[in-house]
């Protein structure tokens, strides 16, 4: 995997891809999932504190019926 690639990772500027999770998978003896999985915890993270209290104004839950 190029160093570019993860330079880019750890400075925020590339998300961790299926293919990167798969590499970092192979190489520390891990599951693909588990980056993945990390990628997406941080997407949530950062998204929910980009929205902030509007998630709630803005959208409404379904009631059941």
């Amino acid at each position: 995997m190029p160093l570019n690639r993860v330079t880019a990772i750890l400075d925020g500027s590339r998300a961790v891809s299926a293919d990167t999770a798969l590499r970092l998978g192979r190489f520390f003896g891990m599951s693909a999932e588990f980056w993945l999985g990390l990628q997406q915890a941080h997407d949530l993270d950062r998204t929910r504190a980009e929205l902030g209290d509007r998630l709630d104004s803005e959208v409404k839950p379904l009631r059941a019926a």
